[in-house]
């Protein structure tokens, strides 16, 4: 069993009479991948940054193996930060930015000490050889590993990660999440990690802990998180998820639009109105006259290996992901197995997602915005 490391008890937060954390209780064991999921303002950075000793609670306690550190400065806390803007020396090169930590805090340390902590923690980011390098040479990747480097080099028990993907292009990301879980794995030490993007959290996690204003949403394993949601908007943030409105009428049998559907749900009151989740991918496309539900195609969009299909039932938009092509405005039939249908307790969230209205426009504004640009970049030639 993992040993808990860090404790927030009741921790609030507070800004110009505004309420930024409320009132949250969370726990990090040792060795634990844990990454802080959700939009922005949910409050995900003020945590991290109370854990960090930036900012002090405005109510609650912060423990530290059990010791409370509320009034314990940053650099006499054992973690350490890697920023979104990586922070790094221009004028030092890739040796002297990773040292720099240990100069400033552990000024007893001898060169050769120095040395032999530098040179391992770059063979640990796979920059071994880069002693030399001028920081403003390497890539955005490279100079992310230099800044990492220099957080684990003062051998903290906790490394703090504020979105430090965020500048990377699609295919680096990719490859760092990769990277991190490795260097967390190898390194033995708890990493706490921020980020609004629900596929990194997935990726790389542990534990995932999903915000939202302030207040935590749901704490889970990232399988958990995503196959049972505690609420519409859990369900609407961790992927793509259609949510519609339901009644239970007995366990393992809900009914949506009039239809009785077999689940794998317990546990609620006899006609108990719900929320229903349902996955794009556990759809299956029928015909017509074979279908549990039939709606008409209002939108296809190819993406690659699957078709993205919005289907009009009763005046919702569901979202489909199929490798099967349906033309606009032809009539299909559904069906949905036990397993693809999730249940969820009425919430605050009930009816604010899950209806993919806006799916098409949200493609011709974007085909609006290129051609835009295309016209103004003609004009230049001009």
């Amino acid at each position: 069993m993992s040993k808990e490391l860090i404790r927030l008890v009741d921790c609030g937060m507070r800004f110009d009479g505004e309420t930024v954390l409320d009132n949250i209780n969370l726990y990090f064991n040792d060795s634990e991948f844990l990454t802080l999921l959700g939009p922005s303002g949910c409050g995900k950075t003020t945590t991290l940054r109370i854990i960090a000793g930036f900012l002090k609670p405005t109510s609650g306690d912060v423990l530290f193996d059990g010791v409370r550190i509320n009034d314990v400065p940053p650099n006499k806390r054992q973690v350490n930060t890697v920023f979104q803007k990586y922070a790094l020396f221009p004028h030092l090169d890739v040796y002297d930015n990773v040292a720099f930590g240990l100069r400033l805090i552990r000024p007893k340390l001898t060169k050769k000490e120095i040395d032999m902590r530098v040179l391992e923690m770059l063979e640990v980011v796979s920059l071994k050889g880069f002693e030399h390098r001028s920081v403003a040479s390497l890539s955005g990747g490279q100079q992310q590993r230099v800044a990492i480097a220099r957080a684990l080099v003062n051998q903290p028990k906790v490394l703090l990660l504020d979105e430090p993907l965020a500048a990377l292009d699609l295919r680096l990301r990719k490859d760092m999440q990769q990277e991190l879980k490795r260097i967390q794995q190898q390194m033995g030490i708890t990493f706490i990690y921020v980020t609004h993007d629900q596929e990194e959290a997935l990726a790389m996690s542990d534990t995932v802990v999903v915000m939202d204003a302030g207040v935590i949403q749901q704490i889970g394993k990232p399988e958990d998180i995503y196959n049972e949601p505690k609420n519409a908007f859990v369900a609407d943030f961790i992927g793509e998820s259609n949510i519609v409105d339901g009644i239970m009428r007995e366990d393992y049998m809900v009914e949506i639009y009039g239809r009785k559907f077999r689940c794998l749900d317990k546990g609620f009151a006899p006609n108990e109105p719900v929320d229903v989740v349902i996955r794009p991918e556990d759809i299956d496309i029928v015909p017509a006259e074979e279908g549990r539900l039939v709606g008409t195609v209002t939108s296809v969009t190819f993406k690659g290996m699957m078709y993205d299909i919005i289907v009009d039932f009763r005046g919702f938009k569901w979202l489909i992901q199929t490798t099967d092509f349906c033309p606009e405005d032809s009539r299909i039939g559904i069906k949905i197995d036990p397993d693809g249908i999730h249940i969820m307790k009425k919430s605050h969230y009930s009816g604010m997602f899950g209806d993919y209205s806006s799916f098409s426009e949200e493609y011709d504004e974007l085909d609006d915005a290129s051609l835009e640009l295309d016209e103004e970049e003609s004009g230049d030639e001009e």
